[in-house]
């Protein structure tokens, strides 16, 4: 007996079996085309009852179909007939459908990217080979069916005390604001204005990363190549980027060379148009440095989100700027939980919010949707006085790995010309209003708290 017939028997017969494997099965697993109508007429009846189908139901539902001739329907009538119950084993027949299910799913992808490559298929790219092939080799019958609060404590208990891989930035501030660094499967947004610093800040964190040993990718749709190096470059180098242009070619290797002995990590930059890829381009791109060249990133670096375009809505297809850049950062984020890394990006802010020198989740430019996606989302302030001091504020507007209230807003040092930031002296965050919030309850610091204070309570 062949698998399938086997598949299908249990499908009658069995609706524990059923129940786990009709949603990983597809029409397409059976080349039969007698097997492939049945499983057909099965799946329907499922998924409008809830119940699996009768061998007296189903041959019902195959003499109504329109697309069947006498000699067929006589000969289908025989071959549900001949479908009966047998006994397996249960984890045998589990792991061979699951086998089954991964083969045929594969094979059709296969067919399916010949079908791209020779342009028969309009829909769909070459850029969709790699993540057709992946789902493909993905496919597995998931075991697990929920979290049981009393039964799974224990799995609980370790994950509260598991130490969680992070990567760390070389600020203090921002290592403390995310409890030790940005964690895997996150998305992380800068809000800035024009020429404050969200490629200065992104250009420093991965500079920051490589020395850290972490195998870093920047992914560039504003500038060249060459430009997010030159200042990543001047950043890891110590020079200025005026100083870059002039320096002796030995002093540059020089410098490089105590780079590469610092650090085992690499660093890969790539550059696309600007709004001229998207999710699915960034996973072919993944998939590519992973063939050709072995490369795995810790990190990824998008500068930045808003210039990206979307792998399932078309722009300008009738889609308002809310609905567009709410899906692109959907679909970087579902690319950040698929190979398990954190991606920062940055996005810009309103008009309104450029001039403002205490910039709000409202100051985000174009979509909404964009803060209520993203875990970490912080906001670069500059004015006149912190140009003047060297500093640029930081302020919290979204955050999932801490109390956002916890140093709110603070200040780091930059050093324009060489493209780097640093910790500032603690005594640079104690003018802030909300800096060090940690030491002082929140309720304390309301006016009605001040109230109570003054009145003589207690809390």
């Amino acid at each position: 007996m062949r698998i399938e017939q086997t598949i299908l028997s249990n499908l009658l017969h069995n609706e524990e079996y059923s129940r786990k494997v009709l949603p990983f099965l597809n029409k397409r697993y059976f080349s039969d085309r007698k097997e492939a109508i049945i499983f057909e007429e099965y799946q329907k009846f499922f998924n409008k009852y809830n119940k699996p189908i009768t061998k007296e139901i189903l041959a019902i539902e195959v003499s109504n179909r329109k697309d069947l001739t006498d000699k067929e329907y006589n000969e289908f009538s025989e071959h549900i007939s001949q479908i009966e119950s047998a006994p397996t084993n249960t984890d045998w027949l589990y792991n061979e459908t699951e086998s089954f299910c991964k083969k045929k799913a594969v094979y059709n992808a296969i067919l399916d990217s010949i079908g791209i490559i020779d342009g028969k298929d309009k829909q769909r790219s070459e850029d969709a080979i790699p993540s057709m092939l992946s789902d493909a080799l993905g496919v597995s019958f998931d075991s697990h069916v929920g979290h049981n609060y009393i039964d799974d404590s224990d799995s609980r208990y370790e994950f509260y005390h598991r130490v969680e891989e992070k990567i760390r930035f070389d600020l203090d501030m921002l290592n403390k604001i995310t409890k030790g660094g940005l964690s895997k499967k996150t998305l992380n947004v800068v809000l800035a204005g024009t020429g404050v610093g969200k490629s200065l800040f992104m250009c420093h964190a991965a500079a920051a990363n490589l020395i850290d040993n972490k195998n870093v990718l920047y992914i560039t749709m504003e500038m060249a190549e060459e430009r997010i190096a030159e200042r990543i470059d001047a950043n890891l180098l110590n020079l200025s980027m005026d100083e870059l242009k002039v320096v002796d070619k030995n002093v540059f290797d020089n410098r490089l060379d105590k780079i590469k002995q610092k650090s085992q990590g690499r660093l890969i930059i790539k550059e696309y148009p600007t709004a001229g890829a998207h999710a699915g381009h960034f996973r072919a791109l993944l998939e590519e440095l992973k063939l050709k060249q072995e490369f795995k990133p810790d990190i990824i670096y998008i500068d930045y989100l808003n210039i990206c375009n979307s792998q399932r809505l078309r722009q300008g297809a009738n889609v308002n700027s809310y609905t567009f850049v709410k899906t692109i950062a959907e679909e970087i984020r579902g690319l950040a939980v698929e190979y398990a890394v954190p991606i920062v990006s940055a996005t810009q802010t309103t008009r309104s919010g450029f001039t403002s020198s205490d910039p709000g989740l409202e100051d985000t430019s174009e979509s909404f949707g964009l803060p209520a996606t993203v875990d970490l989302m912080f906001a670069l302030i500059s004015t006149e006085e912190l140009e003047n001091l060297g500093q640029i504020m930081v302020k919290q507007l979204k955050n999932r790995y801490a109390d956002p209230s916890y140093y709110k807003r603070f200040v780091i040092g930059v050093d324009r010309s060489k493209m780097k930031l640093y910790d500032v002296e603690v005594s640079a965050q104690s003018n802030l209003s909300d800096a060090g919030q940690d030491d002082t309850p929140v309720f304390d610091n309301s006016s009605f708290g001040s109230r109570m204070k003054t009145e003589g309570f207690k809390f």
